[in-house]
């Protein structure tokens, strides 16, 4: 009889040496049925055997693999680079953070994989070994149930001798099949021990996250309360400087204490005040708003209310030649914040503007249509001249308090993109007016008036 092919060497040695002492010993009673039978159970031992090292030498090579292919070998010429920068508390959190998040990934990933490399080993190893077991008893145990009683029906003595190294076969085959079923369920409680290690680790990781999570909620309430103090800070000093400071780019002011019929500013103008138009704009903060506050105010001895331009409550109104040529804006202007406001006439079609803070919000027509301004009148702020002679008929109801600067009077009527130029940047008080310049023009203060920066 042939021997398997795929039995090793070693088997091969051990089959013939247990055969030549067989042979040497019991020649005369041993027969050619019994040798096949050992030669059978022989090599399903030594198939069982190699089938259980060939997986257990495979698993150990594709781990080896694994480990050498995913190893990054340093290079030589690789540059090295002692430029660190110094970490924040806030860097040092979000790496930390980072790091625990990839080590529960790694560790979750890790325990898959060898879950799933040793679960597929054992099923094939039981696999292999179920299907090798059952064919190889099956057919052992019924060719030795065949030769038994052939062998019991011609000799008793030979039946019993046959019968002993059977059972020792069989017993151990058994002790085989024990012995990889101890190897298994040992393999089995690594596996459980390295599942309940992973789940360890996993909770510890879950608690120094949590800790982490804690510790950075508690920074960042600590940092929102700082913020929210800094903002209440920021914006009691915006108040304060809404109050104290002056618009961007102006650098003095002229300050009305207090209503009183002597506290006025008398303006001396660079070109005549014969006028077919007008633009002129100012800047103002008023601390107090009666039914009429005057901001500035032109008039002749014929007519003191030839231009005017005033406030009244909340509103904003100019006029040209008297009350019956005015316009007003109403809600223009708030109590102690800096307002700019101009306004612009045309005689040609009588037409008439305000604009508040660089954009215009009402206009009309037919106002003061043909008129002139005449030349030689009296120019104030913070009053109106409706007597004969300076300082003579002023009323202290119609007295401005509060802040004034950036004035300036144009004989044109400026463009949208010429008024709004004067409430952005830093030059908006550079920019002055032919007939009255803000800084260049005589401005005098009288009574409590006094310039300020």
């Amino acid at each position: 009889m042939l021997l398997p092919q795929s039995l090793p060497a070693s088997c091969l040695g051990n089959f013939a040496i247990e055969k030549h002492l067989r042979t040497g010993a019991n020649s005369r009673r041993a027969s050619t049925s019994e040798m096949h039978l050992q030669i059978i159970l022989l090599g399903f031992l030594c198939s069982t055997l190699t089938a259980q090292n060939s997986e257990d030498y495979d698993l150990m090579y594709v781990n080896l693999e694994n480990e050498i292919e995913h190893e990054i070998l340093p290079t030589e010429d690789t540059p090295s680079c002692d430029c660190r920068r110094e970490l924040t508390e806030w860097d040092k959190l979000f790496v930390m953070l980072e790091n625990s998040q990839m080590r529960e990934r790694m560790l979750l990933q890790t325990t898959d994989e060898i879950l799933k490399v040793e679960l597929q080993s054992l099923r094939d190893v039981v696999t292999q070994l179920l299907a090798n077991s059952v064919s190889t008893c099956t057919k052992a145990i019924e060719k030795i149930t065949t030769q038994a009683d052939r062998m019991l029906k011609g000799n008793g003595e030979a039946a019993q001798e046959l019968r002993v190294p059977s059972d020792l076969k069989l017993g151990k085959m058994l002790e085989e099949v024990l012995l990889v079923s101890h190897n298994m369920s040992n393999r089995l409680s690594q596996l459980e021990n390295a599942r309940q290690r992973t789940a360890e680790a996993g909770a510890r990781e879950t608690t120094v996250q949590r800790k982490d999570r804690a510790s950075v909620e508690s920074i960042f309430n600590s940092v929102l309360q700082e913020l929210q103090q800094t903002r209440a800070e920021l914006q009691t000093a915006k108040r304060w400087a809404a109050q104290h400071l002056l618009p961007a780019g102006c650098e003095m002011a002229i300050l009305f204490p207090m209503r009183s019929k002597k506290i006025f500013g008398s303006v001396h103008p660079m070109a005549e005040m014969k006028l077919r138009s007008f633009s002129a704009c100012t800047w103002v903060k008023v601390t107090e708003v009666l039914n009429k506050t005057i901001l500035f105010s032109y008039g002749t001895k014929r007519n003191p209310y030839e231009i005017q331009l005033y406030l009244s409550n909340r509103s904003a109104v100019l006029t040209v030649n008297g009350d019956r040529n005015k316009i007003a804006a109403a809600n223009v202007t708030s109590l102690g914040k800096w307002t700019h406001l101009c306004g612009t006439w045309s005689s040609k079609e009588g037409s008439m503007s305000l604009w508040v803070n660089g954009e215009m919000v009402i206009s009309t027509s037919g106002m003061a249509t043909d008129h002139i301004i005449p030349e030689g009148g009296i120019l104030q702020i913070g009053q109106e001249k409706n007597g004969c002679c300076m300082g003579g008929g002023f009323d202290e109801s119609l007295a401005f308090s509060g802040r004034l600067t950036g004035f300036n009077i144009w004989d044109r009527v400026l463009s949208r993109e010429e008024i709004k130029s004067q409430t952005q940047g830093e030059d908006s008080c550079n920019i002055r007016g032919n007939v009255v310049g803000w800084g260049i023009t005589e401005i005098q203060p009288h009574g409590g008036a006094q310039y300020i920066s």
